[in-house]
């Protein structure tokens, strides 16, 4: 019995020693992810509150290097490239690093690769883009640091910084346009040569319509008769000689070999050989 109350004992006092207690951080950690024209736009940062003190100025003082934020660096990642004042950011993430004052801020995407930390000074080799952009007052106090995708079109949007009673606006855009007129472009031409050649391998190996595959694969190989790849003309060969037409499959298997032997392939090489042997061509 007195063991056992041990044991208890023992077991209550690890607890209370491992025990903690957990509360609301400070500021607390907000993620946005937003979608702009196509380009996915995610914001990671953390929110302190104004808790009655005289933020700009003050808490954050004019003309000095602000995180932009509370705790670990802010981050903004783009899905694509995207342009901020004529500068291209390429598609990845950046800190956002600010210079508040009192009629504008200047800010700064930077790509150090660092999480933490507020640098003295900005390396210039890391300065992806900067841009100095206009403070607005609002007429009221917003308590908590708020950043926000606003003012969304298909290739554009602003990043909104907002805080006590200071709003400011960046824009930037991305190439929507460009994206979608390649889409268009590529949809209205109809399929290409890797959508036949896959539709034809499909069927080949499901045993479907031998016939149909054979005029799909006929397609790429067509369409990439000014670039001739190996491995297309080996199915080529494979799905004539389903459909019983042998000649014409001893034809591409003898092409499929020349051009695996001049990229020195040696499993396509061996595969055509084989086939050529079984199908009686040497």
């Amino acid at each position: 019995m007195k063991k056992i109350i041990f044991l208890f004992m023992a077991c209550a006092t690890l607890f209370a020693v491992n025990a903690q207690v957990e509360t609301p951080a400070p500021s607390p950690f907000s993620k946005l992810e937003q979608k702009v024209g196509l380009t996915d736009v995610t914001l990671e940062y953390s929110r302190p509150g104004v808790k009655g003190r005289t933020v700009f100025g003050d808490l954050v003082p004019f003309g000095k290097i602000w995180r932009t934020g509370a705790n670990a660096r802010t981050k903004i990642t783009f899905s694509t490239d995207a342009t901020i004042d004529g500068q291209t950011l390429e598609a990845g993430s950046y800190s956002i690093f600010t210079i508040p004052n009192a009629e504008s801020w200047e800010v700064i995407f930077y790509n150090d690769g660092k999480e933490f930390g507020t640098p003295t000074e900005l390396d210039p080799q890391y300065v992806a883009a900067r841009t100095t952009v206009k403070t607005y007052p609002i007429p009221f106090s917003v308590e908590t640091f708020t950043l926000d995708i606003n003012n969304i079109m298909n290739s554009s949007a602003t990043v909104d910084f907002i805080w006590e009673k200071t709003y400011v606006g960046v824009p930037f855009t991305v190439p929507t346009d460009a994206a979608v007129t390649a889409s268009i472009k590529n949809v209205m031409s109809g399929p290409g040569p890797n959508d036949y050649f896959q539709a034809a391998v499909y069927y080949l190996q499901e045993g479907k319509d031998i016939q149909q595959a054979k005029t799909w694969i006929d397609k790429a190989v067509e369409m990439s008769k000014d670039n001739p790849r190996f491995w297309v003309l080996r199915q080529q060969s494979l799905i004539h000689a389903k459909a019983g037409s042998k000649a014409s499959a001893i034809a591409a298997a003898k092409a499929s070999l020349k051009y695996a032997e001049e990229a020195g392939n040696d499993d396509y090489i061996k595969m055509n050989k084989e086939s050529l042997k079984e199908w009686g061509a040497i």
